[in-house]
């Protein structure tokens, strides 16, 4: 058996996975079930699936005792499932539990308990009559039949199916089943059936018929709570589950039901009443739901109370599990595992599935001095009397010869002059080896300088050129010896020649921090920095860093643009396969001052802040000056203010602001500058108000005139709000006729007020007045705005204009002139008329409006339709609005101009000139006739047009010579202008000779799209 543990130690592993050898592992153990007697299925199946390599065997146990499969046909073990047919209750009820082995050991899964679920027919047929007093309390016992399972139960009053409704007045306990009803009615009189069910088999009997009477002798009169349902005085309560508690009451009048904690904490707000506080339902208990509970049955008679104790326990549920271990031969094994439960847990341990003697408590298991026989599968079982549950680990025991094949020596070991080495020698060996060593074919002695370690590693101090050679660790147990070489080669050691120096430097300057070295040029170098501890990343901050020097004993340091950021200390490390050193340097900068601090606003007048600061960094440069910055709402960013005193030193943290405005809301806050340059701003300040005072600022563009009859209005622009220099803001109108002294006020009080209309019937029209207009807020009255004259409103002209007379001009012009009225016939201004003209078949309401300005007496009415009768008529206007329209006058637009436009157009050029030619154009009975023709003509490069005007169907110009001609030809009529010809273009002559040619185009061909 020694060299069976010995194989399988040897091809342990910790990992266990398929192909590596190990103890059983379950998969899935076990659950406890409870099967129904009446199930059609008459198979029980307990599950159990174990992995191990080899494949592990699989047993059962029940009740502690292995079960003999071949001893009883019922059983049979599939897949390492437990089947068992046609299960008898007698027989199999009971714990199981799986049993796997392999070669490594045993091990036992947790305890699944079979249970048989059924359900009895109530044995009694008849029961007796109940009678009762009205108003007395009655209780009506169930009964239930043997049974096996949870059982419910509900009651069946007279005929199903209707059953008894559970309120303050009855209840249905489904501890016992009994019903109980508080004060018995007349309407509670008939037969009651006690229905019960069990949960797991679904099955429901029915008990006999009790019947329920009254009796007559009298009413039962009140009586104090009887307490009849009532739930035991200690309540065991699993964490988690859901908690119960029934309490009912007989009494005269119905007793009402409440609930409490004795220790006087609140019930827990998860807690559910139902039946009319019959039951109290706490679901998911928890520890701190444990406690006193008492309920309380009362009505005018008195009160009742039942109390019971709810007790907190809990399954074991592992803290610690234990885990694999793997030993070599005389080394020692701890094993510790801890389980959470309530009461506390019991632990005992088991060796391949028997129980290890002696026990150890506290669930900790020391084995010393292991040896092959310790090897195999344990298991740690912790208990309480809820619950148990099992944790599972292999012991590997590994006894192996010294072995360097995946541990050699190291091949090649490097060390400087001077420095120390260890030379590992860590070979696979159990028990383990002792260790000696040789350099070359010389044992090595042990000195001041060398030594071997307990792990049998070599360790040289002080080394000198002399230690170079070749080293063999020779290892030794009661198995066998091995053996490993290596060698180990002594390199000068590296030095720094110029190291960095600490620095002074400026934002914005670039500097290199040297870092130089002499070394072993047959070892490659590596130089790094860092800065304030952290390493520099080239790739990331290349826009500051760049590592510079060009050859391998140099690794100088660039720094570029530097920032205040960059002040610190920095490393330079210079690493060979040897040895490690570095040098190191502090870098001041200098710049800018940092943000001043704690900005203060001590006291505000109406125009003046006092304000006070702390100072910030001066980054290494005395602050030499403080500028205050304020803002408002109403100004764009932040301004600089005026100061006392004006000019503010690196030394004073105090100033006062002047020139504010009163009764405006600002914050403040301060930069600080020294020689290096202007630093960033503090934060803002609180937001303070100026006190309030006299306003100063007068409205602007004082002003007025027009309005309605007898109205005098007057309008100015705003006083802004940042100017108004306190609350309640408003104006004074003041205004007088023009040449009179008293002056007539009115107080508009809105600050966003820009207007006021004097109203009165005898205010003379268009008449000038004095008018200034005042400030006021708080404080009291400002001054007043200079004074400008404004006239009253005009009253409209009375008079209609005269000779209104009206001609067409062409198909969509009119031409309409009139004359104004006498002067001494009239009143009002005149600002200017207004022509109105409608089509005959057009409403007057619908009137095209054209107005004119000042004494013009004529106008042009366009964009008429031709051929069609207009009415016109003609009234004067001013401010004050439109005088009396003058008799309309009628006029007929000309037809339209001919729609059809010039065609067979042809042309011919003779010498110096081009003849054009074209066809009469034919006017439609509908349009004017064709007086004449336009002809448009001009360079392809120009964007004047020259015009020709003929009464015949030809026209000459001269040849282009320069340019190609553009040209078109419309008819006119008195309509005005007909539709134009498509463009045409006439091609530059190219060439003297074509002067004298005679040549003739047919411009049908020659039209040229534009």
């Amino acid at each position: 058996i020694m060299w069976r543990f010995l194989f399988y130690s040897e091809n342990i592993s910790v990992f266990k996975d398929d192909n590596t050898l190990h103890g059983p592992v379950f998969l899935q153990e076990p659950n406890s079930m409870i099967f129904p007697l009446d199930s059609e299925e008459k198979k029980v199946k307990l599950s159990c699936e174990v992995k191990g390599n080899p494949r592990p065997t699989i047993g059962w146990k029940l009740n502690g005792t292995s079960i003999d499969i071949g001893m009883d046909y019922r059983y049979s073990v599939v897949e390492g499932n437990l089947l068992i047919n046609n299960p008898n209750k007698t027989q199999d009820t009971g714990t199981y539990q799986c049993v796997a082995t392999n070669p490594f050991g045993t091990i036992v899964s947790r305890e699944a308990k079979l249970q048989f679920a059924y359900l009895e027919n109530f044995k009694t047929r008849t029961r007796s009559t109940v009678s009762v007093r009205q108003g007395q309390g009655m209780v009506l016992l169930c009964g239930p039949p043997p049974h096996s399972g949870e059982l419910t139960y509900a009651w069946i009053f007279n005929e199903y199916p209707t059953f008894v409704h559970q309120d303050n007045r009855r209840f249905v306990s489904q501890e016992t089943g009994n019903l109980y009803i508080a004060k018995v009615e007349a309407s509670d009189v008939g037969n009651y059936t006690c229905v019960v069910t069990n949960t797991v088999t679904n099955s429901r009997v029915l008990g006999p018929p009790t019947p329920l009477i009254l009796r007559n002798d009298g009413v039962m009169g009140e009586y104090e709570p009887k307490i009849e349902v009532q739930f035991p005085e200690m309540v065991p309560s699993a964490k988690g589950t859901t908690v119960k508690l029934e309490c009912f009451a007989l009494g005269n009048p119905v007793p009402t039901i409440s609930w409490r904690r004795a220790d006087g904490k609140q019930i827990p707000r998860k807690a559910r009443r139902h039946r009319s506080s019959g039951l109290l339902e706490i679901p998911n208990f928890q520890q701190e739901d444990a406690g006193l509970y008492e309920c309380i049955a009362e009505n005018v008679r008195g009160k009742n109370v039942a109390r019971g104790q709810l007790t907190f326990y809990a399954q074991p549920s592992w803290i610690q599990k234990i885990s694999d271990a793997h030993a070599a031969i005389e080394e020692s094994v701890v094993w510790e595992c801890r389980a959470s439960g309530r009461p506390k847990p019991s632990y005992r341990w088991l060796k391949d599935g028997e129980p290890l003697l002696p026990q150890v408590e506290q669930g900790s298991l020391t084995i010393t001095n292991v040896s092959l026989l310790d090897a195999g599968m344990y298991q740690c079982v912790a208990e309480n009397r809820y619950g148990i549950i099992f944790a599972s680990a292999e012991l590997s025991v590994i006894a192996v010869s010294p072995d360097f094949s995946k541990t050699l020596l190291k091949k090649l070991t490097l060390v400087k002059v001077g420095g120390e080495v260890i030379i590992e020698c860590k070979p696979k060996a159990s028990p383990k080896p002792t260790y000696s060593w040789k350099k070359g074919r010389e044992i090595l002695r042990e000195n001041e300088r060398i030594t071997v370690l307990d792990d049998g590693s070599l360790r040289i101090v002080n080394v000198t050129k002399s230690d170079a050679g070749s080293y063999t660790c020779v290892a030794t147990n009661h198995f066998g010896t091995a053996s490993s070489t290596g060698s180990l080669v002594v390199k000068d050691p590296t030095r720094v020649m110029v190291s960095p120096f600490s620095m002074d430097v400026t934002v914005g300057e670039s500097i290199v921090l040297p870092c130089q070295v002499s070394h072993d040029h047959s070892l490659d170098i590596m130089f790094t920095w860092t800065f304030n501890g952290h390493l520099i990343d080239f790739e990331k901050d290349g826009d500051h860093f760049e590592r510079v020097g060009g050859q391998d004993s140099a690794g100088d340091l660039m720094i570029r643009s530097i920032q205040l950021k960059h002040a610190g200390k920095y490393v330079c490390m210079v690493q060979t396969s040897v040895d490690k050193l570095s040098a190191a340097a502090d870098l001041i900068v200098r710049g800018p001052p940092g943000p001043p601090e704690a900005v203060t606003i001590d006291e505000v007048t109406d125009t003046t802040a006092q304000l006070s600061w702390r100072p910030g960094a001066d980054n290494h440069s005395p602050i030499t000056m403080y500028v205050v910055q304020a803002r408002t709402p109403f100004s764009v960013g932040w301004q600089a203010v005026s100061t006392v005193p004006e000019i503010i030193d690196g030394r004073t943290f105090t100033a006062t602001v002047v020139g504010l405005n009163p009764w405006v809301e600002y914050e403040f806050r301060v930069v600080a500058a020294n020689l290096i340059g202007i630093g960033e701003p503090s934060r803002p300040s609180e937001k303070r108000r100026t006190e309030e005072a006299l306003p100063e600022v007068t409205p602007a563009n004082v002003s007025g005139g027009g309005g309605s009859k007898s109205e005098l209005v007057i309008t100015w622009e705003t006083v802004p709000e940042e100017l108004q220099n306190g609350g309640g803001f408003g104006y004074v109108v003041a205004f007088r006729p023009f040449g009179t002294i008293s002056w007539m006020q009115t107080v508009v009080a809105s600050p966003d007020a820009a207007r006021y209309v004097f109203r009165n019937e005898t205010l003379p029209p268009f008449s000038p007045y004095e008018v200034k207009v005042g400030v006021y807020n708080n404080k009291g009255e400002g001054s007043f705005s200079p004074v400008t004259v404004v006239y009253s409103a005009e009253e409209e002209p009375t008079r209609p204009p005269t000779t209104v007379l009206a001609r067409s001009l062409s198909a969509s012009d009119v031409e309409v002139s009139w004359a104004p009225p006498w002067e001494n016939q009239h009143k009002g201004r005149i600002q200017g008329y207004e022509v109105r003209c409608w089509r005959h078949d057009e409403k007057e309401e619908n009137a095209k409006r054209i107005r004119t300005v000042g004494n013009q007496t004529s106008t042009k009415v366009s964009n008429l339709r031709g051929n069609a009768l207009y009415h016109l008529a003609v009234r004067a206007y001013n401010t004050a609005g439109t005088g009396p329209s003058s008799a309309a006058v009628n006029v007929t637009t000309k037809k339209p101009p001919p729609s059809q436009p010039p065609g067979n157009i042809m042309w011919n050029s003779s010498d110096s000139k081009i003849i054009l030619n074209w066809d009469q154009v034919k006017a439609l009975d509908n349009e004017s006739e064709v007086r004449g023709y336009k002809v448009l003509y001009r360079w392809n490069r120009q964007s004047s047009t020259s015009v020709i005007e003929t009464n015949k169907t030809s026209v000459e110009l001269s040849l282009p010579f320069d340019e190609d001609y553009i040209i078109e030809i419309k008819p006119i009529s008195d309509g005005g202008d007909g539709s134009s010809s498509e463009q045409i273009r006439i091609p530059k002559i190219s060439s003297k000779n074509g002067r004298n040619q005679d040549t003739f185009h047919s411009l049908t061909s020659l039209l040229i799209y534009m």
